[in-house]
């Protein structure tokens, strides 16, 4: 659907109108401005991220507390400047679990809406996991018959089961063959059983507290077969695994470029979550690839990785640091026909030589 944006009095040209896609969740507020280019790609033309931290408090209160709605409104601020500075043709605008759970998240989308101008929708969980899924169809290499895609939220973790062992469409989301949402991400798992100093037991507690509620998702062997044979792979978009990733390839500094694709195995995965818990709230700061503003995080997404792991074991775990906001770029241009414009052009451009 196309949102209305804020005034643009003085937008500045482009060469071509462009598409956006914002994505305020329970810990982060993320922008993405693109073009399209060649069939089924595009090129970032503007982003911003900001840790706003909006669900802080929301498991004890079940509300959305004044400092957090302040933090995240202050980001949403610099995400309406940067649209209303470009040519936007279609833009979605999307809140997840946060306000999705609240009881003043409608009240709080007001507020964003007086101060801002930006109206955001409050998407269900089965499309924030189908967005998801979408975001990262290129990553699925052919060859795959399964994937198990998670998305490690800061209020919710979506899973979907997606089966690719026959003919492979265009949208990946049209592959998927069950999916779930679980009621719990980061910030409410941490906020449950403390972030900062996480013993191994405490660890294993939060483990056994995710199992839990896998164990009541009813579909988790939809795949059969499939999820045990050479052709199968985890598929993990969230920070939790773009951190691992980060750790694992020890990284002075956090590069996309080095982490988005990156394939890490069994034992890979096994030794940096071993590293992680093993190191005390300090540590965790000074890894450059966590820092403070996950410090108090990390562990809980990876008790949460454990549990999804023990349900559907794989030697292959494929890191994406993409996800919903891709999900919508490609639903938005694939739905205004934007490629196949790009296309016509193209082919109209040739011919003129």
């Amino acid at each position: 659907m196309q949102i209305r944006l804020p005034e643009q009095a003085e937008r500045k040209s482009a060469p071509q109108p462009a598409y956006a896609a914002l994505d305020l969740g329970t810990n982060n507020c993320r922008l993405l401005v693109a073009v399209p280019t060649r069939s089924g790609q595009f090129r970032v033309v503007d982003a911003f991220s900001r840790i706003v931290r909006l669900g802080e408090g929301l498991t004890a209160t079940g509300r959305l507390g004044d400092a957090a709605m302040t933090r995240a409104v202050e980001a949403l601020k610099v995400c309406a400047d940067k649209l209303a500075a470009r040519d936007i043709k279609q833009a979605r605008l999307i809140a997840t679990e946060a306000c999705r759970s609240a009881a003043n998240g409608e009240e709080f989308l007001d507020r964003v809406k007086r101060e801002t101008g930006l109206q955001l929708e409050i998407i269900d969980r089965e499309t924030e996991a189908r967005l998801a899924v979408s975001g990262c169809g290129s990553l699925v290499e052919r060859g795959t018959k399964a994937v198990v895609l998670f998305d490690i939220g800061g209020g919710s973790s979506e899973i979907a089961l997606v089966d690719v062992s026959g003919e492979r469409r265009p949208r990946l989301a049209r592959h998927i063959v069950a999916w779930t949402s679980l009621p719990v991400g980061v910030v409410s798992l941490a906020e449950r059983f403390g972030g900062r100093t996480v013993t191994p037991e405490i660890f294993q507690a939060m483990v056994a507290d995710v199992a839990g509620m896998l164990d009541r998702f009813d579909e988790r062997g939809k795949l059969g077969a499939l999820a045990n044979g050479p052709d199968f792979h985890l598929l993990g978009t969230s920070g939790t695994v773009t951190t691992l990733a980060g750790v694992h390839l020890g990284l002075e500094r956090y590069d996309r470029r080095r982490v988005d694709g990156l394939w890490l195995d069994r034992a890979n995965v096994d030794a940096m979550i071993a590293k992680l818990v093993s190191w005390d709230f300090a540590e965790r700061v000074a890894n450059p690839c966590i820092g403070p503003d996950r410090a108090d995080l990390v562990l809980a997404g990876c008790a949460i990785l454990e549990a999804i792991r023990a349900v559907w074991p794989s030697e292959r775990l494929r890191v994406a640091d993409r996800g919903l906001r891709e999900g919508i770029l490609s639903e938005l241009m694939g739905d205004d026909g934007a490629w196949r414009r790009q296309t016509n052009t193209n082919n109209q451009r040739q011919g003129t030589r």
